[in-house]
C-alpha cells in the first residue's frame, strides 16, 4: 500500500511541477494577489479630500480649519465662495467632505454663545462617511474644549477638568491598522481558492485527457487514489502559505503571535477540508470548465459569509446558521486567534471542533461520491 501511494504521489508532483504555468499559479499568484490586495483592501480613511466654505473669514475660523488639517486626516483641496458650489463639488466627487463655517462664528465664540459649524459629507459609502463624521466630530469637540478653557481663564475662573474623560485602548491591534486584519484574512482566502480550484481541476483534467483510465487499471485502491490526489496539493498549500507568511512579515510586519506549530497543524485541517470539497466537485464534473464554474459558485458565498468582509453578527439569523457550514468562517476565527491574539486550544476549541467536523464530513461525502470506475 505504501509503495502504491508513494508512486501516486511521485506522479502527482511530477505532473504539477513540470508545468511552468502551474508552478507560477501555485507559488507565484497567491503571493502577488496577497500583496496587491493587501495594499488595496483597507478601512483606514486618510487624506480625506475636503472643501471649505469659510463665510466668517476670521482668525477663529482659520484656526478651526487648521485643526482639521493638522492631524493629517483631512486634506483641504478646494475653497468655495457660496453654498451653491457645495452641491457641484459633491456631485462630481471632487471632495468627500465640505466644512461650512457660517458668518458670525467668531462673534458667537467671543460672546459666549454656541457657535455652529457644518460638515457635509458624501454619503454614498456609508462606512467611510461614518468614519469621516467621527473624525470631524472629534476635532470640533477638541477645538470647543480648548475655547472653553481659554474663556474660563480669561474670566478669571479656575480651569476645570472635563467632567468625563474617556481613555481608549484597543487590544491586539493598538493602532487600529487595517493591515493587521486584512493580510491574515487574505491568506485564508488565497488558501481556499488555491486548494479548491487546483484540486478539483486536477482529477477532471485526467478525465479529459484520458490518463485516469491508466490509473484505473492499476491495483491502486480508492482511498489511495484520494490520498495521492490530495496530499501533494496539501504540501504545496503549506509551501504557498509559508511564502505568504514570509511576505506578510517583511512587507506588512505581520507576526504570528501565537504557537506557530498549532497554527500549521490547524491550517492542515483547513486544507484537508477544502480538499474534500474539491473532490466532491471533481466527482460530479466531466470537464475542467464545469469544475471551475462549480468552484467559483462555491467560492463567492464562502468568502462573503466568512466574516472577512462583513461581520457575521450583522447578518440575519438564518444566514448566520448557514455560515456554520462554511470552513472559512471557522478558519478565520482560528487564524485571528493565533496570529493576532496569541490564544490556544482552550479558547479556540469550538472553532477547531467545527473545522474538524466539516473536514470529516466533506472527506466522507467525497469518499461516497467518488468512484474508481468511469461512468
Amino acid at each position: 500500500m505504501i509503495q502504491r501511494i508513494r508512486q501516486m504521489l511521485i506522479k502527482e508532483f511530477l505532473q504539477i511541477l513540470r508545468d511552468r504555468r502551474m508552478r507560477a499559479v501555485i507559488f507565484g499568484m497567491p503571493v502577488i494577489q496577497l500583496v496587491v490586495m493587501s495594499f488595496a483592501l483597507t478601512t483606514d480613511v486618510m487624506n480625506i479630500r475636503t472643501g471649505v466654505l469659510d463665510m466668517d473669514k476670521t482668525p477663529s475660523s482659520r484656526e478651526l480649519i487648521h485643526s482639521f488639517t493638522a492631524g493629517g486626516y483631512f486634506e483641504m483641496i478646494r475653497t468655495v465662495d457660496s453654498q451653491a458650489d457645495i452641491q457641484g463639488l459633491l456631485d462630481r466627487a471632487e471632495v468627500r467632505a465640505v466644512i461650512h463655517i457660517p458668518p458670525g462664528f467668531e462673534a458667537d465664540l467671543k460672546s459666549g454663545s454656541t457657535a455652529s459649524v457644518q460638515v457635509l459629507t458624501d454619503g454614498t459609502d456609508s462606512n467611510s462617511t461614518a468614519i469621516v463624521q467621527g473624525y470631524a466630530g472629534r476635532i470640533v469637540q477638541d477645538y470647543s474644549h480648548q475655547k472653553l478653557m481659554a474663556r474660563l481663564q480669561q474670566s478669571g475662573l479656575p480651569a476645570v477638568k472635563t467632567p468625563v474623560d474617556t481613555m481608549e485602548r484597543a487590544f491586539f491591534n493598538e493602532n487600529q491598522e487595517s493591515r493587521f486584519y486584512f493580510v491574515p484574512s487574505l491568506i485564508a482566502v488565497m488558501l481556499f481558492i488555491f486548494s479548491l480550484l487546483l484540486t478539483s481541476i486536477s482529477i477532471v483534467r485526467e478525465k479529459e485527457i484520458g490518463t485516469i483510465e491508466q490509473v484505473m487499471v492499476t491495483p491502486i485502491r480508492k482511498f489511495e487514489f484520494i490520498l495521492g490526489k490530495t496530499v501533494p496539493f496539501m504540501i504545496t498549500g503549506y509551501i504557498s502559505m509559508t511564502i505568504m507568511l514570509v511576505v506578510a512579515f517583511f512587507i506588512f510586519d505581520i507576526v504570528v503571535k501565537g504557537n506557530i506549530f498549532l497554527f500549521y497543524l490547524l491550517s492542515g485541517l483547513y486544507l484537508f477540508g477544502n480538499m474534500g470539497i474539491a473532490l466532491i466537485i471533481s466527482a460530479g464534473a466531466s470537464t475542467q470548465q464545469q469544475a471551475m464554474l462549480t468552484s467559483f459558485l462555491i467560492l463567492m458565498p464562502c468568502v462573503m459569509l466568512s466574516g472577512f468582509m462583513f461581520p457575521i453578527k450583522n447578518m440575519p439569523d438564518i444566514i448566520q446558521y448557514a455560515t456554520w457550514l462554511n470552513p472559512m468562517r471557522w478558519y478565520l476565527e482560528i487564524l485571528r486567534g493565533i496570529v493576532m491574539k496569541d490564544v490556544g486550544l482552550a479558547v479556540l476549541w469550538p472553532a477547531v471542533a467545527a473545522q474538524a467536523g466539516l473536514a470529516a464530513a466533506f472527506i466522507s461525502l467525497a469518499w461516497v461520491r467518488f468512484s474508481k470506475t468511469l461512468s
